[in-house]
C-alpha cells in the first residue's frame, strides 16, 4: 500500500493545526502552494475544517487532527 501525495499534503496540513486551543484555526493564503490549497479544500469538503481556505476543525476535524499529530508523534519518537 501506498500513501498518494494528496493523503500525505492532507495529513501535513492536519498537522499544523494547534490542538491545545480550539481557538487555534489557520488560514490557507492564496499565494500558498498549490497543493496546500487543494489540501484545504480536501478538508473543507470532507467536513473537517469550516472553511474552504482553512478556519477551524470541526468534531471530526479535531478527531481526524489528535489521530495524525498522535502518529506523527509516535513515528518520530526515538528509543
Amino acid at each position: 500500500m501506498s500513501l498518494s501525495s494528496e493523503f500525505l499534503e492532507d495529513l501535513e496540513l492536519l498537522n499544523l493545526f494547534n490542538l491545545d486551543s480550539s481557538q487555534g484555526g489557520i488560514k490557507i493564503h492564496h499565494e500558498a502552494a498549490p497543493e496546500r490549497i487543494a489540501s484545504a479544500k480536501r478538508l473543507f469538503a470532507s467536513n473537517i475544517t469550516t472553511l474552504e481556505d482553512g478556519g477551524y476543525l470541526t468534531p471530526l476535524g479535531l478527531e481526524a487532527a489528535a489521530h495524525a499529530q498522535a502518529l506523527v508523534t509516535m513515528l518520530q519518537t526515538k528509543s
